[in-house]
């Protein structure tokens, strides 16, 4: 294991953890429904109910991704979370509110109301996946920003990155490939939400109108999608000079790492076959109830290829628009040799940390979700 493989090892590690994040977003999907696919408070109470015993599934893994990123790439986050800053923190505190609305709702002495919180829930809902989307569009399309390792020698200003504009990652907004991305994400989360419902809950009313919502949702879902990938496999990438490191425009550059690295591409095809398996299934069988399944591997393996693809291959994963040689790129932004070594160690217990996460999810998950449970429940939102 050289310096080179460890750095390649924690990029896909950090890949595979973002797409385990975007399969959980179905919660998100879900609490952005909670006012347009339940009708009532009983429909209202039964979506929060399913959806708040797997919040903390998505919360976790996103704090798991931030820590990664900081222990193996700390450049990044320093330049990233200290420079676009206003979106990093737009979406910390979406899921701020997740918590807090879950954990508050039901309380004794609620002097703001249920739906106040549930209204919380819906922002994290829709803010949240669409915020998360266009900060990962970034990735391609490049921020504005300086990287300069020499100020670590300034006493009075040791500011190794300098961000180039006042907005701090909002600027963002204003390139429409981020507006792609945040709504595909945004369409993806709710098209796993409605799987999601299918899958657990006993309610035929609620289980019928999720089946139409999966097609209402499924539709835009696919057409960002396919906007988004066509429009960055045409772009230009940004690739390094694997001897100079030098780091230079390259038309077609996305593309090209799918086919030169044959087996993420042929990755992420099934990855995206798969999550169109589960969503055809599902609107064509009125008695198929295990779509979830298939698009959320499905979705897993896509994401996780599609990070892939910034990292590897000589590729700047996180490039500067404004100065191509500030660009990071998992060699010039990774911790130390030592560093990565020790974590490696410790990610062999990852494993067991997820067969943990999985014994505890089907145990949740033994039948279907009823009201009535709520009342054998000890734990109501």
């Amino acid at each position: 294991m050289d310096y080179s493989f460890l750095q390649h090892y924690w990029w896909f590690l950090i890949c595979l953890i973002g797409g385990i994040f975007a399969f959980l977003l179905f919660v998100q999907g879900g609490q952005s429904m909670l006012f347009s696919l339940a009708k009532d408070e009983k429909e209202r109470m039964i979506l929060v109910n399913a959806l708040g015993r797997k919040w903390e599934y998505t919360f976790t893994t996103l704090v798991t991704f931030g820590g990664a990123l900081f222990a193996s790439f700390p450049l990044f986050y320093s330049t990233s979370f200290g420079g676009a800053y206003w979106v990093w923190m737009a979406i910390l505190f979406c899921f701020v509110l997740q918590a807090v609305s879950y954990e508050f709702q039901s309380k004794p002495g609620n002097v703001f109301g249920r739906n106040t919180y549930r209204w919380f829930l819906f922002c994290n809902g829709l803010l949240g996946t669409f915020l998360v989307g266009a900060a990962l569009a970034t990735f391609f399309t490049g921020s504005d920003f300086t990287v300069n390792k020499g100020n670590m020698t300034d006493v009075l200003n040791p500011v190794i990155s300098r961000w180039g504009t006042e907005w701090h990652g909002l600027e963002a907004l204003a390139d429409a490939r981020c507006w792609l991305l945040g709504l595909t994400v945004f369409f993806l989360a709710r098209t796993l939400a409605c799987l999601f419902f299918i899958n657990r809950l006993q309610d035929a009313t609620l289980v019928s109108r999720s089946r139409k919502y999966l097609l209402l949702n499924a539709i835009p879902f696919v057409v960002f999608f396919l906007a988004f990938v066509i429009w960055t496999f045409l772009a230009k990438g940004y690739a390094v000079d694997p001897v100079t490191k030098v780091v230079e425009l390259v038309q077609y550059k996305y593309f090209l790492n799918m086919i030169e690295m044959p087996i993420v591409g042929v990755v992420f095809l099934v990855g995206v076959l798969l999550v169109l398996f589960g969503i055809g299934k599902t609107l064509l069988s009125k008695e198929y109830h295990s779509g979830i399944w298939f698009s959320g591997v499905g979705t897993v393996l896509t994401v996780c290829m599609l990070l892939l693809i910034t990292g590897f291959n000589n590729t700047a994963y996180y490039p500067s628009s404004t100065d191509l040689q500030s660009s990071l790129t998992i060699e010039n932004s990774s911790s130390s040799e030592f560093t990565l070594t020790v974590m490696s160690v410790v990610s062999l217990f990852v494993p067991f940390v997820l067969g943990y996460i999985i014994y505890a999810w089907n145990s949740l998950e033994k039948k279907k979700f009823d009201v009535k449970d709520l009342k054998d429940d000890g734990h109501v939102y």
